[in-house]
């Protein structure tokens, strides 16, 4: 399968895998924080900013033209690769944005007292506290989804949830930033609707790895990050169903998403403009759009294989360690390895494994509530892309065993 996989060419179109990090070659397994990013994404930036920079909407000149021609297709662009309407997309600044205006918008207007928001044990902080402050202002409540000991959800506490009175909105990611476990979302949204529950998803970390027809998927709103997905940071997505959005109240007010302004009133654009006050991201939004480009011309069913062998490898390598925790054993989960070894700290382990050029996170992963439930205060996590190596997964087991070695 690594023979059909073009790694080598994909690796060359990111210069920054040529690097060298403590004197080592670079192995950058750190993609569920930030991918990096492909050269034609950078100089399509580059060239945004050198030919075309303008401010959008309204500018009649030639220059504000284009760059307002650009700054639409791009949207065009990305709502058919997720097969949505492009007035269905709204630009953030990334998934946490995305979430709050959600929570603050959508959240605000429909949930009241003694209503229930349900997340899970799982989700990234920015999931749970927008909910916190909205439920805390309007008197609505937060349910838990425990964790089951493999990383997957409980679903019979799920489905018990969803048919409690006063259950609005279930917010939940579709694949886990710390566990990789990857939720059944389609059996989960459709019971969702048979009890008249909206559905959230955080899609931060399924995006980069796959190719999602949000249509099909039915969830309600679905948010991503740009940084994520081989694209630029301070870019964000959030997709939501037009005739919700029709009937949200703007999360941000000021210039570009209004209709008219008066002292006695204003009324607001229809979205997704309602949404994007100020001064767009136009830059992030031109290469966000050619990160997409980019993934059409890859198989990314094969990338996902590629992936998953480098996470098979590598959790065979640990298996002989003595106090290996893989943290998430769920199967079909996604490439991502979290994981503690008895008696020394994950950060410790990172220490060292950055001296041999390896790159890994380590930490809470902005999942406080899961660590609690895991028992620990952080673990070591080694996440892939499509474009790392089986020698670098190899060189990853090779440097955490001697790391354990000098640490014991």
């Amino acid at each position: 399968m690594s023979d059909q996989y073009p790694i080598e060419k994909i690796r060359s179109d990111f210069p920054i895998l040529g690097q060298t990090n403590r004197g080592k070659p670079l192995a950058y397994l750190d993609n569920a924080a930030s991918s990096q990013k492909p050269q034609r994404v950078i100089d399509s930036i580059s060239k945004y900013y050198e030919s075309t920079n303008s401010n959008v909407h309204r500018g009649v000149y030639q220059l504000a033209e284009e760059a307002e021609n650009h700054y639409r297709m791009a949207r065009e662009y990305i709502a058919d690769w997720f097969s949505v309407s492009a007035d269905e997309l709204i630009f953030t600044r990334g998934t946490t944005e995305s979430l709050n205006l959600v929570a603050n918008s959508f959240g605000k207007t429909q949930l009241g007292e003694g209503d229930r928001v349900i997340v899970s044990e799982m989700e990234h902080h920015a999931n749970i506290v927008p909910w916190q402050l909205v439920c805390k202002t309007v008197g609505a409540q937060i349910t838990v989804v425990p964790v089951l000991p493999d990383g997957s959800l409980d679903r019979q506490v799920l489905s018990s949830l969803l048919k409690e009175p006063g259950s609005r909105i279930l917010s939940l990611c579709q694949v886990s930033n710390t566990l990789g476990t990857q939720n059944p979302l389609s059996e989960i949204i459709q019971e969702a609707k048979l009890n008249d529950v909206r559905i959230v998803v955080d899609g931060a970390q399924s995006a980069p790895h796959q190719r999602i027809n949000l249509r099909e998927l039915g969830c309600d709103f679905f948010a991503f990050s740009g940084h994520k997905v081989f694209g630029p940071m301070g870019i964000g997505v959030l997709f939501g169903q037009k005739e919700l959005l029709q009937e949200m109240p703007p999360f941000l007010g000021g210039g570009d998403m209004i209709d008219q302004v008066s002292f006695e009133g204003t009324t607001f654009a229809s979205p997704p403009q309602r949404f994007e006050a100020g001064t767009p991201n136009v830059a992030g939004a031109i290469g966000l759009a050619e990160a997409f480009r980019y993934l059409s011309e890859i198989d990314l069913k094969l990338a996902s294989r590629h992936e998953k062998q480098l996470l098979a490898l590598s959790r065979e390598g640990f298996q002989g360690i003595e106090g290996f925790i893989e943290h998430g054993t769920t199967s079909g989960k996604a490439a991502l390895l979290s994981f503690s070894i008895d008696g020394i700290h994950p950060h410790d382990l990172s220490t060292l494994l950055d001296s041999e050029g390896i790159a890994i996170r380590t930490g809470h992963h902005c999942c406080q509530p899961l660590m609690q439930k895991l028992g620990v205060e952080a673990t070591a996590r080694a996440s892939f892309a499509l474009y790392n190596t089986l020698e670098e997964a190899e060189r990853l087991v090779s440097a955490v065993r001697k790391a354990v070695s000098v640490l014991r």
